[in-house]
């Protein structure tokens, strides 16, 4: 299956989700436009109708965000934006007089298969941490405490991550999905 993101943490947890239920995952390294829009949905479906149009089949992007409740959904759609701007050190300030630190991670996983498209979302709530925490995985992880957890993903390994991130819950419902179509 063939994986179209520029990020290679990203990659990386998409190869150990398919190497797990034996398919090969083939890294198109590459960025291509992201629209800012209102849902991550919105952006996945332009996405990937971008990639249709330059005649790109049978492929995978996705979409996260960080949605804080303090902050009223911010950044969400806007997480890769606000992160390369003011980075976790900016979100924690922003949250410096907030008590409350929860927070929902989703993403939207879109899937071309033989000319349809098919949306898979998963999301987890949890709180921000006070600081970072963890050296692994990447964006905002090392703030994002999955709600049942004491630690960040950022000190998760990808197997333990994927098995209860928002991604790693799209993924297993695109898996029960390649299960029924491909395999």
């Amino acid at each position: 299956m063939k994986i179209i993101t520029s990020n290679p943490g990203k990659f990386n947890e998409y190869y150990a989700f398919f190497k797990e239920i034996g398919l090969e995952a083939e890294w198109i390294r590459m960025k291509y436009p992201e629209i800012q829009a209102d849902t991550t949905e919105e952006v996945v479906i332009e996405s990937m109708n971008f990639l249709t149009s330059k005649g790109y089949k049978d492929f995978i992007v996705d979409d996260s965000g960080i949605f804080i409740d303090a902050l009223n959904g911010f950044p969400g759609v806007y997480s890769s934006y606000v992160y390369k701007t003011i980075g976790l050190s900016g979100i924690l300030k922003l949250l410096n007089d907030y008590e409350n630190r929860g927070a929902k991670f989703v993403t939207v996983i879109g899937l071309e298969l033989g000319g349809n498209t098919h949306l898979f979302k998963g999301e987890v709530r949890g709180t921000i941490s006070f600081e970072p925490q963890g050296t692994g995985g990447f964006g905002y992880d090392p703030i994002f405490i999955p709600e049942g957890m004491n630690k960040t993903f950022a000190e998760m390994s990808i197997e333990e991550k994927n098995s209860i991130s928002h991604r790693g819950r799209a993924m297993n419902s695109l898996k029960e999905f390649l299960i029924k179509k491909v395999i």
